[in-house]
């Protein structure tokens, strides 16, 4: 029997097992699908634990429930990949050979690359929301906090879902306004990039946001460490951006596996031929979600396009084909502005984000590059088709590649 070993049952690794299960022969074909944890998070909605919008309840089910019947499931750690053997050794030395290999181990915080940041101040006045614990933490901090100075800091390039740090401070914003103490609340962004976002136009609409909602952009600034006496960022070249209360994006990098297994890149992302999803490497593996090395968002629309290229790939080279299909890069990413409204981008590759109307032209309903109602109702109803529709390998009425329809031209 044929085997194909997916690492990884989050978003990408999900998606493959539903679309695979369904299209190979079982009797041909194994499965196996490894992970080291039994809860699936929805990491969208940690941004909304903070302000009470959603709870833990609301961000968490057992992974079991997405994983198809007919698909081997391991709950294990990976200790690597032995890629010119084929073959992965699991935690307590058990093997599982294979004849393709997907990776999608994701990416993961790691607070303690940044001096100072997971000290004496960690979840006291300093926290994340990429996690559930930090998300929570935060949550009960705000609960009692009467003002003083927020700051959201970006520690460094790359990170997964790049506009949610944008969406906390807004949403920051929306909360304080409610509960009466925005006047009492200084809002600060700080970011290594020379603006609010990668890409200049997005940035335009998004720095006029900012500032309409008296939030101040710090940008160029790359944290050296976090003093907590002082309680203050200290930047490379000595800036310094004192705070009362830290909410912080820590380094994203690679799962270590990677490191082990000599296929990563310095941050322990996978080299990917970011057109094919195929390893740079290894012709047998393939790359998918925040694992890989390509230079688009490390965002869950991002897995869902590219899983669609590389599910044709990886039937291609079954079948003895060329991998005829290309990915663009496609990403597409509300933008939770806060007082019920939201914006939209969606660009790939080679076009930034754009004016115009999504997914159909003229018509939308979804305005791009717009701060409406509408934006918001698609940020709240994308947790029901995540559950439903995405992690289960369904198709959805948005093409994998991006088109211009609808996009308007600027310049």
């Amino acid at each position: 029997m044929k085997k194909i070993v997916i690492l990884g049952a989050g978003t990408a690794g999900t998606m493959m097992a539903n679309k695979l299960r369904r299209a190979l022969d079982k009797e041909e074909w194994k499965i196996t699908i490894v992970d080291q944890f039994k809860t699936h998070y929805y990491q969208p909605g940690f941004l909304f634990i903070p302000f009470g919008i959603y709870n833990k309840e609301d961000v968490v089910k057992p992974k079991s429930d997405f994983i198809p019947s007919g698909v081997e499931v391991i709950y294990s750690e990976i200790d690597k990949i032995e890629a010119k053997e084929n073959r992965v050794v699991l935690d307590g030395g058990k093997i599982l050979n294979y004849n393709y290999l997907i990776v999608a181990t994701g990416t993961k915080t790691f607070p303690d690359e940044t001096p100072g940041l997971k000290d004496k101040l960690w979840y006291k006045e300093i926290f994340d929301f990429y996690t559930v614990e930090g998300a929570v933490a935060l949550r009960r901090f705000f609960k009692d906090w009467e003002g003083g100075r927020l700051v959201m800091a970006i520690t460094e390039l790359p990170y997964k879902c790049p506009v949610a740090p944008l969406e906390f401070v807004f949403l920051a914003d929306a909360y304080f306004t409610e509960i009466g103490i925005r006047e009492k609340v200084d809002i600060s962004y700080v970011t290594p990039m020379p603006g609010a976002f990668t890409k200049p136009i997005a940035t335009k609409m998004l720095s006029e946001l900012l500032e309409e909602k008296n939030i101040k952009v710090i940008p160029d600034f790359y944290i050296e460490r976090v003093d907590n006496e002082e309680k203050k960022l200290v930047s490379y070249d000595e800036q310094e951006v004192p705070f009362d209360v830290l909410t912080v994006v820590p380094v994203n990098m690679g799962d270590a596996m990677i490191e082990r297994s000599g296929l990563g890149d310095d941050m322990n992302f996978v080299p990917t031929n970011k057109e094919t999803l195929q390893s740079l490497a290894h012709e047998n593996i393939f790359v998918l979600g925040d694992a890989s090395n390509i230079p688009t968002s490390k965002a869950g629309s991002v897995a869902h396009f590219a899983a669609e290229i590389l599910f044709e790939n990886l039937m291609s080279a079954i079948e003895g084909r060329p991998l005829h299909a290309k990915f663009d890069g496609h990403a597409n990413c509300y933008i939770e502005t806060g007082n019920g409204k939201g914006a939209l981008i969606d660009f790939n590759y080679e076009t930034e984000p754009l004016p115009g109307t999504f997914p159909l032209p003229g018509v939308g309903p979804f305005g791009l590059l717009k701060n409406t109602k509408i934006n918001h109702y698609g940020k709240v109803m994308f947790r029901w088709i995540y559950w439903h529709i995405l992690l289960k390998g369904k198709e959805l009425p948005v093409e994998p590649l991006m088109t211009m329809a609808g996009k308007k031209k600027v310049g």
